[in-house]
């Protein structure tokens, strides 16, 4: 088994690295494996696929293999609640949520154990709700193997709630993107005594008004995520996230396309930016004309999401814009 690793990093509102643990259990095939979240001193929780079918499981916790029994494993509810035989650390029971009803997606994280990885990895990106289940967008790494595989089971988060569990069904097409479950629908889903056990042994509200229901961010007239009152002498240091998302994105470093973009904002900028052959610079210039004129970079980013699409390089410029504000606005 492999030990938790240092690629693991503490996220404010976020997994507790020390609490992400690795799941495995016999199937007809051999062996399943995913991720899972310990809750409280001897309870796990995953996804209904890394242990369907079985009655025992074994699980590497804070780098110990353990053994655990399955309590319950629902695949109309995509989760499964393992109790260790013997009972580890004391921790914190998580805060469980949903989150708001949006096409713009918000940001989440999430901590597993992806067989493509050597050992356990933090991804981060944005998620989006549907009908039955909350969909994942994050940039892919480069990898022999699915990204995901290994995933199935590790608690996705958001906004300081544990919001779902990631998913056994990848979108073979497309490994940027991934389902999860909705823990906003394990009242409807769950059976009677399995929502019993879950609020028992790992602190899920007994009734949907126990979630918590963190607001969407306020709206404004130029994107999702407001950026007019950022402040027009950051370092570039600051800019670095939001202008390396930028340059990956392929209307924005293709020069026929990235001028239609600066069509659809103020003409000062195109104007004034400090234009450079080469593109981080320039856009490093066309970003820090944008800070001079308050709400033309929530115009150029709308521009952006206009040209490009739903697309993982908008998704991630979405993401870094969030971290901007958060850090400034």
């Amino acid at each position: 088994m492999r030990e938790l690793g240092e690629s693991v990093e503490e996220l404010h509102g976020g997994p507790d690295p020390a609490r992400v643990t690795e799941v495995w259990a016999p199937s007809d095939s051999g062996e399943r494996r995913g991720s899972g979240y310990r809750v409280g001193e001897r309870y796990v929780l995953t996804a209904a696929h890394p242990v369907r079918g079985a009655l025992h499981a074994g699980v590497l916790d804070g780098g110990t293999r353990r053994a655990a029994r399955v309590l319950f494993c629902s695949e109309a509810a995509g989760a499964a609640l393992l109790e260790l035989l013997e009972p580890s650390g004391e921790a914190p029971l998580p805060v469980y949520g949903t989150v708001p009803e949006t096409d713009a997606g918000v940001p989440f994280t999430t901590a597993g154990f992806p067989l493509a990885a050597p050992g356990a990895v933090v991804r981060a990106g944005r998620l989006r709700p549907r009908r039955t289940a909350l969909e994942l967008t994050v940039s892919p790494p480069a990898a022999t193997r699915s990204p995901w595989e290994g995933m199935s089971g590790a608690a996705v988060w958001c906004e300081g709630a544990l919001v779902g569990l990631v998913g056994g069904q990848e979108r073979v097409s497309d490994p940027s993107r991934l389902t999860a479950a909705r823990a906003d629908r394990w009242h409807d889903l769950l059976t009677g005594p399995q929502l019993a056990l879950l609020h028992e042994h790992a602190g899920f509200p007994a009734t949907p008004a126990g979630l918590t229901r963190p607001a969407p961010s306020p709206p404004t007239a130029t994107g999702p995520t407001g950026l007019a009152r950022l402040p027009a002498n950051l370092p570039p240091r600051e800019l670095d996230g939001l202008v390396t998302a930028l340059t990956a994105i392929p209307s924005v470093s293709d020069r026929n396309s990235l001028t239609l973009i600066l069509e659809g904002v103020d003409p000062v900028v195109a104007a004034m930016s400090p234009r450079s052959p080469a593109l981080r610079p320039d856009i490093f210039g066309i970003v820090r004309t944008c800070l001079r004129y308050p709400g033309t970079l929530d115009q150029l980013l709308d521009a952006i999401r206009l040209m490009e699409g739903e697309s993982v390089g908008v998704a991630r410029m979405d993401q870094e814009a969030v971290e901007l504000s958060r850090r400034h606005c």
